[in-house]
């Protein structure tokens, strides 16, 4: 366990209100969520097409059926619980530290923690839209029903989630961005930093309180002014509020 790196954390978080969370899929193992890019992620396991190809919008276009034998089995993971890392988020908001969470993760966990400001880069499993109408539709039918959800105007139903070779909300990027850039502490948390154009926001920070938490290394490891190459719900379980 890194002690110093923790201490130091903690020391930094006791004396900001202007802390900006950055996190990915890392965040949400502990809860029993599988990332995509590790060993046993869902890129690294079998599968009649690559995850990739079957998360992309031309496939969803092509192959709704498909599509969704793979969300309801791989994508949806009922029962599941905010971790430590969550709570501690929540609470560090709920202190007046915290001003937002930016995730790329679309399980709903840091709303479930109790997180209010929460930018879904990537969308949502938790929200379902008709591909024609745009109508909203509750998450059952996507993540609990069978074969492919259609709308009353007969348009496919799909996830409000950001697949592959669709562009990020605007909007909340740039949102992000403000997040960021005007943060005294960015912490980055269970990420690779190996999707853009999400890790590309690392770059508007422009503080000297850059902090990485994550089990392996990432490209911006040089870049920070503390990496903690530890579990992130460990590390955080560590953090006073």
């Amino acid at each position: 366990m890194d002690v110093q790196g923790i201490k130091t954390l903690n020391d930094w978080v006791q004396a900001s209100d202007n802390i900006v969370f950055f996190g990915g899929a890392g965040v949400s193992t502990e809860s029993g969520i599988p990332d995509f890019r590790s060993v046993d992620g869902l890129y690294h396991q079998k599968w009649s097409y690559p995850p990739e190809e079957i998360l992309s919008h031309s496939f969803f276009e092509r192959d709704p059926g498909e599509y969704y034998r793979f969300h309801r089995e791989k994508l949806v993971i009922d029962g599941v619980r905010p971790n430590r890392a969550h709570c501690k988020l929540a609470e560090l908001e709920q202190a007046g530290k915290l001003r937002a969470v930016i995730t790329q993760n679309i399980d709903g966990l840091h709303q479930a923690a109790g997180s209010r400001e929460v930018l879904e880069l990537h969308g949502s499993i938790l929200r379902a839209y008709c591909s024609r109408c745009r109508k909203p539709w509750p998450q059952e039918v996507i993540n609990h029903g069978t074969g492919i959800p259609r709308c009353d105007c007969g348009g496919v139903i799909r996830p409000d989630i950001v697949l592959y070779e669709e562009p990020l909300d605007q909007d909340i990027m740039e949102k992000a961005v403000r997040y960021i850039r005007n943060a005294e502490i960015l912490i980055i948390g269970g990420t690779s930093l190996n999707v853009y154009p999400a890790a590309g926001l690392i770059r508007y920070y422009r503080g000297n309180k850059l902090v990485l938490v994550n089990l392996s290394e990432t490209p911006y490891d040089s870049y920070a002014n503390l990496v903690i190459h530890e579990k992130i719900g460990e590390v955080f379980s560590r953090i006073s509020v």
